[in-house]
């Protein structure tokens, strides 16, 4: 995939043809996803697409409207150690913005394995992650409104955005817990505890 022909496209359905080709993937069909991180191409520039802050796609400066198209893109992501992320192949890998999140988390489900609870996500783009030692949720507190922002591990450096609406849910499965000698706010999910913040913050922040 020469990057006089990503560079060239029309459009994001020309892109997506011309990922499609390298990766492999006929149609978008295949149930694995590529070993991106097993690839190692050349750098071939950044292109004008970008990941906004609520999940939206933008190619050229316009919404990428069909979902499967978003899916194919969503599966050959890749942040690197440079924290840049980009689109890979095979054969060249481009960078993207990413204004916050590349995915977000817009559904959760509660279940109970062997007594655990268990949470498992599920993303815009399709993805199904079950919260737990590979897949950690982190918290952060962010904005002029002291704003809580849960972040989901999804695969390699790939985090999800937990919506406003599913963080409420998961904030109801708090618990208090001590961890290293300090009272903490907590959720669990397949025998992890994930920290939220000190219940001192949290009564601070509830007052």
């Amino acid at each position: 995939m020469a990057t006089e022909e990503i560079r060239g496209a029309s459009d994001a359905a020309s892109l997506a043809a011309l990922i499609s080709r390298a990766a492999g993937d006929a149609g978008g069909r295949k149930k694995n996803l590529p070993p991106v991180d097993a690839w190692n191409p050349p750098f071939c520039g950044d292109i004008d697409m970008e990941i906004r802050a609520d999940g939206t796609w933008f190619y050229m400066g316009t919404p990428i409207g069909r979902a499967p198209l978003v899916r194919l893109f969503s599966t050959v992501l890749r942040k690197d150690a440079d924290q840049k992320t980009y689109l890979v192949t095979p054969v060249e890998k481009v960078g993207i913005r990413v204004v916050d999140a590349p995915f977000i988390a817009v559904e959760m489900s509660v279940t109970k394995r062997d007594g655990k609870r268990v949470l498992t996500f599920r993303t815009n783009v399709g993805d199904v992650v079950e919260a737990g030692r590979e897949h950690p949720i982190r918290f952060i507190i962010r904005g002029e409104n002291d704003e809580l922002k849960p972040y989901l591990h999804v695969r390699g450096r790939l985090e999800a955005l937990v919506t406003r609406a599913v963080m409420y849910d998961l904030v109801e499965l708090g618990e208090t817990a001590v961890i290293a000698g300090r009272e903490m706010f907590c959720v669990r999910s397949g025998g992890t505890i994930f920290p939220v913040m000190p219940v001192a913050e949290l009564d601070a922040l509830t007052r």
